[in-house]
């Protein structure tokens, strides 16, 4: 397992770096970046298609930089310099824990005042360069695909802070850093996506569509951190026997220790000397790669039915029931916390369930909305 990029690097290369760049974090930033280029990428062709529509918005341009602009030129300055100045004094502090380093109150308070004038100060010099002595409006045209950028952003803050809730009330804390539950992320990340959607015109339905087979392939990849880090999104025990049919695969994907995994939960590797030296203590299904594969399947089968679904949502309730089947099976050989009053399922095997049940009803009463339609 690889903790860090650091060791990722290190391993395949034979060098000695030491980077503050967490595994799955990474994994997790590659699955935005190409969610991101998928939506933008849908986005257009719905344009072209004539689904959505691009906007028009005034814009007050000439004025110089306003007093919000001051606020957020400072403050984002103010935390960048606070910060990172802090992590070049301190960088061992960083490499060793970035999230607790990040989260922290550490910081240096001159670095950041530093940056903060000279974060306003760009700012300035950009606006004054197109300064009017009498600003006016102009109106500007913004294609769907243009906002996606913003739509990454949103889906990725409200994302992590609905994913850190659902995993803290799974576990029955509200606050807290210690978990990640994708399905609290996916609910709020979507209600906030909605929301924005809305509020710039876009037909939602449509670009509810475009956001399917992005957020599946995104869940893949993110999948692909959890393993390679060993974050303990793995399965029961497996101590059977490989089957036959899969003697020409590698041990690991049948079953797996999970060494040097970023938790350091099991026991001790003999002779291993550093910072992540223990493997579970029995082998355990990889399921982190077993949802890879299904979502990689899954992303293929929505891509190449996209264009042949004529009726707007059908391939977005398509996508929660695949996810949810995906999901609920794979709970089956997962280790999770269950709730014992409801027969000992888990908070994912609930949600997944509504989400197949959602998707199925979901595309019966679009479907059925359609015929309707044709035939009056």
């Amino acid at each position: 397992m690889y903790p860090t990029i650091s060791h990722l690097l290190n391993d395949l290369l034979g060098t000695n770096l030491t980077l503050p760049i967490a595994t799955f974090g990474f994994f997790v930033a590659i699955a935005f970046l190409v969610g991101g280029w998928i939506i933008s990428k849908e986005l257009k062709r719905k344009e072209q298609e004539g689904l959505l529509q691009s906007i028009k918005k005034k814009v007050l341009v000439g004025e110089g930089i306003t007093k919000i602009e001051i606020l957020t030129s400072g403050i984002g300055g103010f935390l960048a310099g606070f910060k990172l100045i802090h992590a070049f004094t301190h960088y061992d502090d960083l490499v060793h824990n970035p999230q607790e380093f990040i989260l922290s109150t550490q910081g240096n308070f001159i670095g950041g005042i530093t940056i903060a004038a000279l974060s306003i100060y760009i700012k300035w010099h950009e606006k004054e360069k197109d300064k009017l002595e009498s600003p006016k409006l102009k109106e500007q045209i913004i294609h769907p695909y243009q906002l996606t950028s913003n739509m990454i952003f949103i889906a990725a803050i409200s994302g992590i802070l609905g994913a850190i809730v659902f995993a803290n009330l799974e576990q029955g804390k509200l606050f807290g850093f210690h978990g990640l539950t994708f399905y609290g992320g996916f609910i709020l990340a979507t209600a906030s996506l909605m929301y924005y959607a809305n509020k710039n015109q876009l037909k939602i339905i449509h670009v509810m569509d475009a956001a399917a087979p992005a957020v599946m392939i995104s869940y893949g990849i993110g999948r692909i951190g959890c393993h390679m880090s060993g974050d303990g999104d793995w399965g029961i025990v497996n101590n059977n026997p490989k089957p036959d049919w899969m003697n020409f695969l590698p041990d690991w994907i049948w079953s797996y220790k999970y060494p040097n995994n970023v938790l350091n939960e099991g026991v001790p590797i003999p002779g291993c000397i550093g910072e992540y030296c223990n493997q579970l203590p029995e082998a355990v299904y990889p399921t982190p790669i077993y949802e890879v594969i299904m979502s990689i399947l899954i992303f293929l089968f929505l891509w190449n039915i996209r264009k042949r679904i004529k009726i707007a949502g059908v391939l977005f309730f398509i996508y929660l029931t695949l996810n949810g089947i995906e999901r609920f099976l794979i709970e089956k050989i997962r280790v999770n916390e269950k709730y014992d009053f409801l027969g000992g399922i888990t908070q994912a095997e609930i949600i997944s369930f509504s989400l197949i049940l959602i998707g199925l009803l979901g595309c019966i009463f679009l479907i059925r909305n359609n015929q309707k339609t044709k035939s009056q």
